[in-house]
C-alpha cells in the first residue's frame, strides 16, 4: 500500500472468541471491511422522492436503480433542508417526508448530513413578510427544531451557508441577508452555531462557503477567536469551468488545514462535457437548454475524479468528499454527475469504485494463535469477521486498545 495513505489505515488486536467465551485457537479468520471512516459522500436528494412516492418526474424503478448504484460506492448521504422548500408555507414542514428519507439511508448503514439550516438563497419567503428582530427568532427557532427532531438520525449539518456573500447579495430580497447585514457576519454565526449546539450537543457542525479566498480565511478565524463552536471547515468545489488542478487543492488544503479543523469538501462537481465559458461569475448565470456528456469529456473527467480523489485523501485533514449529484442534469443541467441520465454508469463512476472499494479497501485472512489472538491491519472502518460459518463484526480505529470479538 502507497505509504501516502498509511494515516487511513491502523493495526488492531482482536481477540476471537465463540459465542461461549472460549478462545477460537489456531483458526483462519476471514476479514472483510463493510464500510470507511472516511466519509465518501454523495448528495442523495433523489431518495426523498424514492420513499415518498412523490411525483418527481422520474419513473421510481429508475430512482431505484439510481440509489442501487449510489449504496455500492457511497456512504454518506447530503440531505435537502432548504428552509423554502421544507418549510413553504409557515408552520407546516416536510419534516415526515424527510425524515423518512433519512431513515431508510441510515436502515442501510449511510452516515447523514442536512444542508444547509441557514441560507440566503432558496429560504422561506414568508420571512419578507417579518422585521429583522421576528426573522432572526424564527431561523434559530427553525434550527432547534430541525436539529432536534433528526438528533440521532442526522447528527451532521452545515449550519450556515456561504456567509461570505450573504449581506452584500444583491440578486433579490431575502429575509437572511437581512438580518446578516444588520447583524454582520460573525455575530450571525454564533447565533446560528450556538442553536445548533444546544439542540445536539454532540452533532457535527460545519460552517460551508464556495469562496475560497482570504476571505473566508479571515471569517473563520475570526469565528474562532470569539469561541464559535465549528466542529468542520466547508469547502465547495464546483469546478465547471475546469478542474482546479493538484496545485490549486493543495494550496486550498494548505491554507485551510492551518486552522486545525478537520476538513469536508462538501460539495464536488466535474464536467463530463463543454466547459462553462470562463467569464461566467455566478454559476447560476448559466442557463442553457441542454448540456450532454460527451465521450472525450467523460474520459477527462474520470482521470479528474481519480486524481481530485488521491490528492484529498491522501491529506490528513480531509474527512469527507462529497460528490454533488451521482446522475448528470440534476444542478444547472451539468453533466457533473457520474452516471448519465439513464443511470448507465460513466468511466468516472467504475474508477471510483475501484479506488473506493477495491484499492482502498481491506480483505484480508489471519490465522490467530494459541489463545485466539490476531493482529489485523486496514483501513479504518468496519469489519466482518467469519470462521468456519461463524461471523461477527468490529471496528479498526487509530489508536484502539485490543479487543475481543465474538464469532456465532
Amino acid at each position: 500500500m502507497d505509504n501516502k495513505y498509511k494515516h487511513r489505515m491502523a493495526t488492531s488486536v482482536i481477540r476471537f472468541v465463540g459465542k461461549d467465551g472460549s478462545p477460537l485457537a489456531n483458526k483462519r479468520i476471514d476479514i472483510s471491511q463493510t464500510k470507511h471512516e472516511f466519509m465518501f459522500a454523495c448528495g442523495a436528494f433523489d431518495t426523498v422522492a424514492l420513499v415518498n412516492d412523490l411525483p418527481f418526474g422520474e419513473d421510481k424503478e429508475l430512482l431505484k436503480d439510481r440509489m442501487d448504484k449510489w449504496l455500492a460506492l457511497f456512504n454518506t448521504a447530503t440531505l435537502p433542508f432548504y428552509w423554502g422548500q421544507f418549510e413553504p408555507e409557515k408552520g407546516k414542514p416536510h419534516t415526515e417526508a424527510l425524515m423518512k428519507a433519512a431513515r431508510w439511508l441510515k436502515d442501510r448503514g449511510v452516515t447523514l448530513k442536512g444542508h444547509p439550516l441557514c441560507w440566503h438563497t432558496q429560504t422561506a419567503p414568508w420571512l419578507l413578510d417579518m422585521t429583522n428582530e421576528e426573522i432572526l427568532k424564527a431561523q434559530l427557532d427553525r434550527i432547534r427544531r430541525e436539529v432536534s427532531e433528526f438528533k440521532g438520525v442526522i447528527d451532521m449539518w452545515d449550519v450556515i451557508n456561504e456567509v461570505v456573500i450573504m449581506p452584500i447579495f444583491d440578486k433579490y430580497d431575502n429575509g437572511i441577508t437581512r438580518i446578516c447585514k444588520e447583524l454582520g457576519r460573525i455575530p450571525l454565526i454564533r447565533e446560528v452555531f450556538q442553536a445548533a449546539k444546544e439542540a445536539n450537543p454532540n452533532a457535527v457542525l460545519l460552517i460551508n462557503d464556495f469562496n475560497t479566498s482570504i476571505s473566508y480565511e479571515i471569517m473563520i478565524e475570526g469565528c474562532l477567536e470569539a469561541g464559535i463552536p465549528i466542529d468542520a471547515i466547508g469547502i465547495q468545489s464546483h469546478q465547471h469551468q475546469g478542474y482546479w488542478g493538484v496545485e490549486k487543492i493543495q494550496s486550498v488544503l494548505e491554507r485551510f488545514s492551518h486552522f486545525g479543523l478537520p476538513l469536508h469538501f462538501t460539495e464536488n462537481t466535474l464536467i463530463s462535457g463543454d466547459l462553462m465559458p470562463p467569464e461566467i461569475e455566478d454559476l447560476n448565470d448559466f442557463q442553457v437548454d441542454e448540456w450532454p456528456t460527451t465521450p472525450e469529456g467523460e474520459e477527462r473527467q474520470a482521470k479528474e475524479v481519480v486524481e481530485l480523489y488521491r490528492t484529498l485523501f491522501a491529506d490528513p485533514s480531509v474527512e469527507a468528499i462529497t460528490t454533488w449529484c451521482i446522475v448528470d442534469g440534476k444542478w444547472l443541467k451539468a453533466p457533473a454527475g457520474f452516471l448519465r441520465a439513464d443511470n448507465s454508469c460513466k468511466p468516472s463512476y467504475d474508477a471510483l469504485y475501484n479506488l473506493i472499494k477495491k484499492e482502498w479497501w481491506t480483505n484480508v485472512t489471519v490465522m490467530t494463535d494459541d489463545n485466539g489472538f490476531a493482529e489485523v491491519t486496514g483501513f479504518l472502518g468496519d469489519y466482518e469477521a467469519k470462521s468456519e460459518g461463524l461471523d461477527g463484526r468490529f471496528k479498526i480505529a487509530k489508536n484502539s486498545p485490543a479487543v475481543t470479538v465474538c464469532l456465532e
